[in-house]
């Protein structure tokens, strides 16, 4: 059977320019957006406490993240220290920090879908100050050639035009607008409507009506008109206001009959409730995050999810704009990236070490799992370490326990590091003049591990005289130990490696 689409396009040619990048420009040349609607957005930021609770979160909690530039090198991804951005990041502007950047940023993108940075540069052509833009201010001008030809900032009419290359645009996904990003509030805006006009009938309940329910008043008397009048004018100053319904109807006698419906009729407080829930997922704050009624799990669970599926993506989705737009402005090829916050699972990661240990590098492992930089002596697998765990080198290393090794033993005692010791205090030992050496410190380390042994959330022991790779092997051999008794080979080992390097003690003055 022919394939009657090949005869209207070739298998293979030559791939072109987006053809419909002229067209959407087209389109969009006279589709100004509509401002007002963005200052709009920003007063509902000031007005339901539910987004307030919800932008101020997100905000506030992207803005301590501190971001990270990665060169890349090949397949690999090395951390520059003190990048000239993240030198920038830390003070955008003489009147702004780098906590109120991200949180202004953040904050307008879950307001209007929209933040846009102005990069103020030097003769160079390099970003020296970077100033965020008000959304409702910004309007972009379409080009069909490069898409975006600019952007015009409006202030009080005064209309200020500014190059691509000097703004920053970040936004979220916009199903119908080829340039805009979509907030978070249009999807929200019927429940936001309705909890403000909820809490607007419970303020005028409250305040304006003196909490007094709607209702008829009867007066069955016959009544003058002067005298109806004059008790309507009374009873409204007693008791109404200016949103009340009141009906007065003239008799022999006054009576009153409630034909409104008060917070228990109308469930008011669930009605609330009801509204905050929603509010709050489509912002993806998880309400045990803020609900009275969860436990400690609960909330723990909550705020795992809000890192994970709500901070976490807005955090990549900002990286990923300052990788293409920020960072070229230097040399070198690097990516930006915020700081790993995410919760991981302890054995589930531990697991995944151990598997990785037949098959990667000590190097390797350094790299994906503890973000280091290789070292000379990385090139082989944990298992082709001197202190890996093997029965028959555990029998000849504790048979041969040279002379070095007891001098640590009695430096260890001097230092009051007993077996029945509770935990080192470095600073005592400090203070006594009792310097460890790296051998003095292994032991101690060996007996901080046995006495932590089965906890579920051991502490970590600090290294500061070891050298690397042995500190290196010891946790890598600690990993992989199942029992006290493996963990003792995997410190015997290591003693049994320092034994030659550790130098003999002075001997005693005469």
């Amino acid at each position: 059977m022919p394939n009657w689409f090949s005869r209207w396009l070739p298998l293979k040619r030559a791939l072109r320019p987006a053809p419909h990048v002229e067209a959407v420009a087209l389109h969009n040349t006279h589709a100004w957006p509509n401002l007002a609607e963005a200052e709009a957005q920003s007063r509902v930021y000031q007005t339901s406490p539910w987004v307030y609770i919800a932008v101020n979160r997100i905000a506030e909690a992207a803005a301590l993240v501190p971001l990270h530039v990665l060169r890349i090198e090949g397949d690999r991804r090395q951390q520059v220290i003190r990048h000239p951005l993240e030198r920038l990041l830390e003070a955008p502007n003489p009147f702004l920090s780098g906590f109120e950047l991200i949180e202004q940023t953040v904050g307008m993108l879950e307001l209007t879908g929209n933040a846009y940075w102005f990069l103020a540069g030097d003769s160079s052509g390099t970003p020296v100050e970077i100033w965020p833009l008000r959304p409702d201010r910004v309007s972009i001008v379409p080009d069909a050639r490069r898409f975006i030809k600019g952007y015009v900032y409006e202030v009080e009419g005064a209309r200020v035009p500014l190059e691509a290359a000097e703004v920053v645009h970040f936004k979220r996904w916009h199903p119908a607008n080829d340039y805009y990003g979509l907030s978070a509030l249009e999807a929200a805006r019927q429940s936001i409507s309705t909890d403000r006009a909820m809490a607007e009938w419970n303020r005028n309940t409250f305040g304006q009506e003196n909490g007094v329910p709607a209702g008829i008043v009867t007066i069955k008397d016959r009544l003058s008109e002067a005298d109806l009048e004059r008790v309507k004018r009374e009873w409204r100053q007693s008791y109404g206001g200016p949103q009340r319904r009141t009906a007065f109807l003239t008799g022999d006698q006054i009576s009153w009959q409630n034909i409104g419906l008060g917070h228990t009729d109308l469930d008011f407080l669930s009605g609330r409730r009801a509204n905050r829930d929603e509010v709050l997922n489509l912002f993806g704050i998880p309400v045990g995050m803020l609900s009275e009624n969860a436990t400690e799990a609960n909330a723990t669970v909550a705020e795992r999810l809000f890192i994970e599926r709500t901070l976490w993506p807005k955090l990549v989705r900002i990286a990923a704009r300052i990788t293409t737009d920020l960072l070229p402005f230097w040399p070198g090829e690097a990516v930006a990236r915020f700081e790993d916050i995410r919760p991981t699972d302890s054995q589930a990661r531990l697991d995944e070490i151990r598997a990785a240990y037949p098959v990667l590098s000590i190097n390797e492992i350094r790299q994906r799992y503890f973000q280091l930089g290789p070292v000379h002596w990385g090139e082989g697998s944990v298992s082709e370490q001197p202190s890996a765990i093997s029965p028959d080198n555990h029998e000849a290393t504790v048979s041969g326990e040279t002379e070095a090794t007891k001098r640590a033993l009695l430096t260890a005692d001097r230092c009051k590091l007993t077996a029945d010791s509770q935990e080192v205090d470095r600073s005592s030992l400090k203070a006594d003049s009792c310097s460890l050496s790296p051998l003095d410190e292994l032991l101690a380390w060996e007996r901080f591990t046995l006495k932590r042994w089965g906890r579920s959330q051991p502490r970590s022991f600090e290294v500061r005289a070891l050298p690397e790779e042995v500190a290196f092997s010891v946790s890598a051999g600690l990993l992989a130990a199942g029992s006290p008794a493996e963990a003792r080979q995997v410190f015997a080992l290591a003693r049994a490696e320092l034994a030659d390097r550790v130098p003999p003690p002075p001997p005693p003055p005469q």
